[in-house]
């Protein structure tokens, strides 16, 4: 299957908790991750987690199902070819 370049955003309201959730599954899925930025947004309240990869829509499509199965994180992807 052809890859794609993806970003999957993750929303995170209990960074203490959630981020240890996060970062096992990420572990998990290393070998298609370019690169992963995280950064706190204040006014609202949350931890925003953004993360490029170079990987086939169906492993896409795993990482962000596994991470919006997660209590509280609310997940988005976008890919476009490669």
């Amino acid at each position: 299957m052809p890859k794609r370049i993806g970003v999957v955003s993750i929303g995170m309201t209990d960074i203490d908790q959630q981020a240890v959730w996060v970062k096992s599954i990420l572990d998990e899925h290393g070998d298609a991750i370019i690169g992963r930025r995280g950064i706190p947004y204040g006014p609202e309240d949350i931890h925003i987690v953004s993360v490029i990869v170079h990987a086939s829509t169906d492993e896409i499509g795993t990482l962000a199902g596994k991470l919006g199965s997660l209590p509280g994180l609310r997940v988005k992807s976008a890919t476009i070819k490669a």
